[in-house]
């Protein structure tokens, strides 16, 4: 189509009267405005230099361009912002914005060492694989991969950015442990199929308390779903512990992490529990009667009905005294639903439904925090080839994950948005100029930035002009269409 456009420009299909125009004449715009937040965030509590300080870098510092800072930066904050995949860094690795949040001085790449590399201010994605492949004994002879990090190190760091949020002491602190499955669909090690989930994967255990994420452990799927539970929940506790002796500490689970050895810990430890537990022959048994008390009135008034019973029970051979559980007998439209919880809470501190309506069906919301992880910051992009560097991607959602809880913790409280979920929070204040961020109180507490979008659109008498950036990945594409 022939127009009087100067060349650059670009026409498309009219608006009535109006001509449509656009053009690569923006400048360097990006659509990543939220990264101004989170890099405020990150430097007021210091979480992104630390989780840096976890790595040993064996590289010659003359020849240094991407600190470990920088690499460990620029990868949780693009995961943050919806970046999942290293490929995207091929094309961050221009964006001006992630250049000043990981904290680059040169944003343009201009003054990059090799003729090559100027113009792209950011590592690429070989540079960050190298990051997540290094082996745990790599040292200043080896070629390539230099980077190593301390696992050990990475694990007390959630702990410590749990306790550090705090500005005293909680009372009572109730932690929750979940497994899940990492679909896998290569051979990565530590490959199997687990029979329940239906495919192969890893079996990851989570620990949260509240919205704090305390613990990211990948894990084969040929195992228990408690397998190591005990290790990680003793180096936890530990760590509260040390900071805050008199807390009163809560274990809570489903009935895969009813095991002996954990409940005997906890007995020991002075922590308390209460974990779902599968039913049996024995335990309907005992509620038998409740059974057939809820059906009658489910009869009667046509709703559904709950008794609960509580009563000491004791496994035959593997548990090595009899415990408190409390049994659910209800009665739905359709079946009976038996249900039953083992705990270490007295009578006199929680009776039976506070104890299983109030306390235990609460763990239901960690679900929603696990989600977070898989869905909204990638926790599942675990497709490259070692245990150690899935291990690190697990990390590195994790950390994003603690980075955008921080923003919506202390930013977004009292806000539309201070409940939600990673994913509302990138599209509705990370990613897009929303006419209500600048009500924001993460603004008006210092944090204010403008949130630029992706093109500028101005509206005119006669067209609708349209600054798309220079930068544009697709400005070639553009033209040939």
């Amino acid at each position: 189509m022939q127009t009087d456009c100067k060349e650059t420009q670009l026409e498309f299909q009219g608006l009535g009267r109006r001509r449509v125009i656009a053009s690569f004449d923006g400048g360097r715009i990006s659509s990543d405005g939220g990264l101004l937040l989170l890099h405020e965030v990150a430097e007021r509590t210091g979480l992104l230099k630390r989780f840096a300080q976890c790595f040993t870098d064996h590289r010659d510092p003359a020849r240094i361009e991407h600190s470990v800072e920088e690499l460990v930066s620029q990868r949780v904050l693009a995961q943050a912002q919806g970046y999942e995949d290293l490929n995207d860094h091929d094309a961050l690795r221009d964006d001006t914005l992630l250049a000043l949040a990981v904290g680059k001085s040169d944003l343009t790449g201009a003054e990059r060492t090799r003729e090559r590399d100027r113009g792209h201010a950011l590592a690429g994605k070989s540079t960050l694989n190298r990051l997540e492949r290094t082996p745990e004994g790599a040292g200043v002879g080896d070629r390539y991969k230099k980077i190593v990090y301390d696992g050990t190190a990475i694990e007390a760091l959630f702990g410590d950015a749990f306790i550090q949020a705090h500005a005293r002491a909680p009372e009572e602190i109730v932690l929750d442990l979940d497994a899940t499955d990492d679909p896998l669909h290569g051979h990565q090690e530590g490959r199997f199929f687990h029979g329940y989930y239906g495919c192969y994967c890893y079996l990851p255990l989570y620990i949260f308390c509240g919205d704090f994420l305390l613990c990211a452990k990948l894990r084969t799927a040929d195992r228990d779903g408690a397998a190591g539970a005990l290790e990680e929940v003793a180096r936890i506790v530990a760590q509260i512990r040390a900071c805050w002796p008199q807390v009163r500490i809560t274990l809570r689970g489903d009935s895969g992490f009813a095991r002996e050895e954990l409940m005997s810990w906890c007995e020991q430890q002075g922590v308390d529990f209460i974990f779902g537990l599968a039913r049996n022959s024995r335990l309907e048994a005992v509620i038998s009667s409740e059974l057939a008390e809820a059906e009658a009135q489910y009869r009667t008034s046509g709703k559904p009905v709950r008794i609960f019973k509580d009563f000491t029970y004791q496994t035959l051979d593997s548990w090595s005294q009899s415990r408190r559980v409390v049994g659910k007998a209800e009665h739905l439209p359709d079946k009976p639903n038996p249900r039953f919880v083992v705990t270490s809470y007295p009578i006199a501190r929680l009776t039976a439904a506070p104890l299983y309506e109030k306390l235990y069906c609460a763990r239901g919301d960690m679900e929603n925090r696990i989600k977070e992880q898989q869905l909204g910051l990638f926790a599942d992009r675990t497709s490259t080839a070692t245990m150690r560097a899935n291990q690190l991607r697990l990390w590195f959602a994790a950390i994003a994950y603690v980075l955008v809880n921080e923003l919506r913790r202390t930013g977004l409280r009292g806000t539309e948005l201070a409940r939600a979920q990673v994913t509302t929070i990138r599209c509705r204040l990370l990613k897009n100029r929303h006419p209500r961020n600048s009500q924001c109180p993460a603004y008006r507490r210092g944090l204010k930035q403008r949130v630029s979008a992706a093109a500028a659109v101005r509206s005119r008498a006669r067209q609708f002009a349209t600054r798309l950036s220079a930068a544009h990945l697709s400005a070639t594409g553009y033209k040939r269409c």
